[in-house]
C-alpha cells in the first residue's frame, strides 16, 4: 500500500513531468517562442489535464494538495499570456483543486 508522502512524490513527478514552465516558458521569455504558439497551447493544455487528473485521483491530505496547488503557476502562465485566466481548462483545474481542498482530510 502506498503512503501519503509516496503518492504524493508519485504525483509531483507526474506533474513535473508536462511541466510547460520548464520547458518551453524560457523561450518566450526570450522571444523564441510566442505565448499562442499552437506548441505551447498543446503541452500547456496536456499538463492542465494531467494536473486535473492527478487532483482527481483523490486520496491527498490538505498539507499535500497546498505542496501542489496549481494556482502560483498558472498565475505565472497567465502573466506571461500563455493562458488567460476564463479559459475553460484553467477554471477546470482550479475548480478540480477546490473540490480536492474541499474533499481532503488533514
Amino acid at each position: 500500500m502506498e503512503s501519503g508522502e509516496q503518492a504524493l512524490q508519485r504525483a509531483i513527478t507526474t506533474i513535473h513531468q508536462s511541466d510547460p514552465l520548464i520547458k518551453l516558458l524560457s523561450q518566450v521569455r526570450l522571444g523564441r517562442m510566442k505565448p499562442t504558439d499552437a506548441g505551447l497551447r498543446a503541452v500547456t493544455d496536456s499538463w492542465m489535464g494531467t494536473y486535473q487528473k492527478v487532483l482527481e485521483s483523490g486520496g491527498f491530505s490538505r498539507h499535500a494538495l497546498r505542496r501542489i496547488d496549481p494556482n502560483p503557476r498558472l498565475a505565472i502562465l497567465i502573466e506571461c499570456g500563455v493562458v488567460t485566466a476564463d479559459r475553460r481548462a484553467v477554471t477546470d483545474l482550479r475548480a478540480s483543486f477546490e473540490r480536492a481542498v474541499a474533499g481532503a482530510t488533514e
